[in-house]
């Protein structure tokens, strides 16, 4: 009883610098959206995304039967999408801001105004939306609280990063506050140096006890040496010396620091730091696009077809984003490409102008070449164009001999002569032209 009843009494001063070393330690680090922003290689990974999205186009396909899609022309949903959302907000900037929510807040809400149909989309700010959830862990139901009105979970888009819910995401901050707090807190750190025209902190040790004015003048020159408003200087008694308390930014290495942190930043974004940096590679771009903008854009279409499509669509219906513009290569390897492409009879002229944004020739004929054996897996049917011969493949698996007819030439191949035709259909006789005999006759 003695033993866990009697206290030590310690001094306050202990106790105070006990409870001021714990919450040093214990404290969490906290950053705020606008202290994120702050961060250049921060706000810059962001700005360079959302310019990114706004520019892509979403359209709205349609699947068919065969396992291809086709785009679906004059619906308005697109149109909200991509060019005037019927807000005060066009689709470039719906998109952009779209984005920023999604990785510094809880996510991007967009409200549907629906009169029986959709007339228009409006950004609303994450900081207005609320909601009220049940605590079921399976069965989730929630609604969502705007400016004091409930809404129901399908009259908003909701684009949301890592969510746990289906209704509130987690912002890249709040994962990721450690490194973001390293990076603004250097800057401040700047920020204070220059400030003080890069006078170290320290204090005075004197060596014999000093008179209360000879206090004050030192407080005062200090004062004016920190102030950084003009050359100052200040002159210390005699047994006065001062002594440093903290390094400068070089010795801290601040410069390589930094470098350092605005290479992890990138790391959350999945971005090659030279796309902001500047020197991107080919490599660095493909790579920008396929771990950071397609997942996102992929993120933004599958929540627009849980949102803006009705129910008896979603089995045939889907938004995309078309990004043959991120991913279009350089004029000499574009063309390279095509070259291929249209040598080896996957791409007509037509379709290369196409993608080059040209007028088409109107060219209604399909490149073969005569080297290829054509085989219809429908019918069976083996065409040779070269040698204009057909056969029926079941038939010589089956050992059955093909009639000579069948054999006989449907089309003369270009630049042919005749007699090179009749060779083609089987003439093997050896003779000659019949009116060169005639002519030597």
């Amino acid at each position: 009883m003695g033993l866990f009843n009697k206290k030590e009494e310690e001094p306050a001063n202990s106790i105070q610098m006990t409870d001021a070393l714990l919450e040093a330690f214990l404290q969490e680090d906290t950053v705020s959206r606008k202290m994120a922003m702050n961060v250049p290689t921060f706000a810059g990974c962001i700005n360079t995304i959302s310019n990114t999205v706004s520019s892509v186009p979403i359209y709205l396909y349609k699947r068919q039967k065969d396992g291809s899609s086709v785009k679906v022309e004059n619906d308005k949903r697109v149109d909200l999408i991509n060019e005037d959302t019927g807000d005060t907000f066009t689709g470039s900037d719906l998109k952009k801001q779209i984005v920023k929510d999604y990785y510094t807040n809880k996510g991007g809400y967009i409200y549907i105004n629906r009169k029986r149909e959709i007339k228009s989309l409006h950004y609303v700010d994450p900081d207005y939306i609320t909601f009220q959830y049940s605590e079921d862990p399976i069965f989730k139901e929630y609604r969502i609280i705007c400016n004091g009105k409930t809404y129901r979970p399908f009259d908003f888009v909701k684009i949301l990063r890592t969510t746990q819910n289906g209704w509130k995401g987690t912002s890249i901050i709040a994962e990721n506050a450690t490194i973001l707090s390293v990076a603004y807190n250097s800057l401040k750190f700047e920020n204070t140096l220059v400030k003080k025209g890069g006078n170290k902190k320290g204090f005075l040790q004197a060596a014999h006890k000093l008179a209360d004015d000879a206090i004050t003048a030192l407080k005062n020159g200090f004062r004016k040496l920190y102030s950084n408003d003009g050359e100052n200087v200040i002159i210390l008694n005699d047994g006065v010396t001062f002594k440093e308390a903290s390094e400068t930014s070089v010795e801290m290495q601040l410069n390589e620091n930094k470098k350092s942190n605005a290479a992890e930043i990138c790391k959350l974004f999945n971005m090659p730091p030279a796309i902001i940096n500047g020197g991107a590679t080919s490599s660095d771009r493909l790579a920008y696009v396929q771990d950071c903008i397609i997942p996102l854009l992929d993120a933004i279409c599958k929540s627009l077809d849980r949102d803006l499509l009705l129910e008896k669509e979603k089995k045939d219906y889907f938004f995309a984003a078309d990004t043959y513009e991120l991913t279009k290569a350089d004029i000499k390897t574009r063309y390279e490409a095509y070259a291929n492409g249209y040598k080896n009879g996957f791409l007509q002229i037509d379709d290369i102008r196409k993608q080059e944004n040209l007028a088409a020739l109107g060219l209604k004929f399909v490149k073969l070449g005569l080297q290829d054996v054509l085989y219809n897996p429908d019918t069976g049917m083996i065409f040779t164009p070269n040698m204009g011969l057909k056969v029926n493949i079941n038939d010589v698996a089956n050992g059955k001999e093909v009639p000579d007819e069948e054999n006989e030439p449907d089309v003369v191949a270009s630049g042919s002569e005749p007699n090179q035709a009749g060779a083609a259909a089987g003439d093997t006789s050896g003779k000659e032209n019949p009116d060169e005999d005639n002519a030597k006759s």
